[in-house]
């Protein structure tokens, strides 16, 4: 009798999140395979209005230059937004973790980015940083002598990607930071000494305790930073907002345009290539997990 109780109990605790899980999450993810197979208007025409294409939609969408696009500037914000990002919150835990005085303070300014909304932080950088009339870095190039630079339209056709990638890593640094900070403070200072003592300098200290020892963490934050990167939608929207540019169509971006077809970015509204274009995306954050844990392979590190 208590055995049985308390399996009635497990299942009565269990239900509920198991229905949630089936209803918010399983139920859409196999409904969006299955669209990804057919043809469709509209997100909320019925199955008989459905029809069936098998992989067309799939071969449609790599044979599209748009599309094509999308998937490089997706690359190239992962790979330069990764870099930079990376560089800086790493840099700001190793200062923050080596007894710098008021680090609470410091850590809040440089985390502060990720508590203001996007599209406040996307509007600072556009009219208050690159804009050519009054903008920060116009009058930093002016100061400096360097009017080429103070002149030049940030936000123009060929130099928004570049422009997108910094302002959006300028919010991120914050975040990947505290990550590496707690990873760092994980490591028994004991580590540190003994290098001191045997004269090992700061930068032989990073390279040779600091950065081995993060190798978990550092994982964990390029996981993260690659779903970030294939999510990346709310940044290209504002820095184009009406018609997007080539440079900065992702493709959640082009995915919304197939579905809700707002724009003439996207000519031939049709869900399924929608529903493909997140299947597709899933694939690449799979493979990426994968890759990832192959390339930094668990190692049983004793701190």
């Amino acid at each position: 009798m208590l055995k049985k109780g308390r399996l009635t109990m497990i299942v009565v605790f269990l239900a509920p999140a198991i229905a949630f899980y089936i209803l918010v999450f399983l139920y859409p993810t196999i409904r969006t395979v299955i669209m990804s197979f057919y043809k469709m208007g509209t997100v909320s025409d019925r199955f008989a209005n459905w029809s069936f294409v098998g992989i067309s939609n799939y071969i449609w969408l790599f044979q599209s230059p748009l599309f094509l696009q999308s998937l490089s500037n997706i690359f190239f914000i992962w790979l330069y937004g990764g870099v930079i990002i990376f560089f800086f919150a790493l840099l700001f835990a190793v200062i923050l973790t080596s007894g710098v005085k008021i680090k609470s303070f410091y850590r809040s300014v440089i985390y502060l980015p990720n508590v203001v909304s996007a599209v406040a932080m996307a509007t600072m950088w556009i009219h208050y940083v690159y804009n050519t009339r009054y903008g920060i870095l116009r009058e930093i190039f002016n100061f400096l002598g360097i009017e080429k630079l103070a002149a030049t339209q940030w936000t123009s056709p060929d130099n928004v990607f570049m422009a997108l990638i910094v302002a959006y890593s300028f919010g991120m640094v914050g975040y990947f930071m505290l990550i590496f900070m707690a990873g760092i403070e994980r490591i028994p200072k004991d580590y540190y000494e003994a290098a001191t003592i045997d004269g090992a300098n700061v930068f032989s200290q990073f390279f040779r305790i600091t950065l081995p020892l993060l190798q978990d963490i550092m994982r964990t934050n390029v996981i993260l930073w690659t779903i970030n990167a294939v999510g990346f939608f709310v940044w290209s929207q504002l820095f184009s907002p009406l018609v997007p540019e080539p440079g900065t169509v992702t493709p959640m971006i082009y995915m919304y345009q197939e579905v809700f077809g707002t724009s003439t970015v996207v000519i031939d509204r049709n869900v399924g290539n929608g529903a493909a274009v997140g299947v597709t995306l899933t694939i690449i954050v799979v493979a990426s997990f994968t890759i990832t844990n192959l390339i930094f392979r668990d190692k049983k590190i004793e701190f």
